[in-house]
């Protein structure tokens, strides 16, 4: 992230500062590449140096990328599973349409949540779940916790750091790939689980 941006970053008003924060973190679901963990811990870090709120800061971006995630359930609910291996063809082909149909029926909820933590994946969760029909509201639930878990973490730890930029972010991306390789684990050993007792009723 430029100097520049960062100075002005910090020189907006809070308000505007929390709707940066909220807009990136909805923009992710649309377009994974924006640096959304950036912006969003850059924003609190900023934030408590302004005498900002943790709690507006976190609530902000909660809200936008839930926004986001159910924006992007509603496409997937209208578009169908066609429109899906057609917008993400390296992540949401019939392999793991079947698989994720598979996690969601043994698992529920929980698949929805442990995939959002998960690169690469978490974005294409919310139109994969509309596509196949789940639940409006299980969904936005899952995807909120997930969501609440993942940014109320970045945005505390910035919030609370030092004057550190650079251990901050490498804090945040150590936690990051640890939640992401935890969630993975998790979801591998469901994967697993259910194959051996297919293999075992055949």
């Amino acid at each position: 992230m430029s100097a520049g941006l960062v100075e002005w970053l910090s020189h907006v008003p809070l308000s505007v500062l929390y709707l940066l924060m909220a807009a990136f973190a909805a923009v992710e679901n649309v377009f994974p590449p924006v640096p959304a963990d950036t912006v969003v811990a850059l924003g609190s870090w900023l934030a408590a140096r302004g005498q900002g709120s943790a709690f507006w800061a976190i609530f902000a971006t909660w809200v936008g990328n839930v926004a986001g995630a159910g924006a992007m359930y509603v496409v997937g609910r209208r578009h169908g599973t066609a429109w899906m291996h057609r917008r993400f063809p390296a992540l949401a082909d019939e392999k793991n349409e079947r698989r994720m149909r598979v996690l969601y029926g043994r698992y529920g909820a929980v698949s929805l949540v442990l995939s959002r933590f998960i690169p690469g994946v978490r974005a294409v969760v919310p139109p994969f779940a509309g596509a196949l029909r789940i639940s409006p509201v299980t969904t936005m639930l899952a995807l909120s916790l997930a969501s609440a878990v993942w940014y109320g973490l970045v945005s505390y730890l910035a919030f609370r750091a030092g004057a550190d930029w650079g251990a901050l972010m490498a804090r945040i991306t150590r936690y990051g790939r640890f939640a992401a390789i935890a969630a993975a684990a998790i979801v591998a050993a469901g994967a697993l689980a259910w194959w051996i007792r297919r293999r075992r009723m055949a």
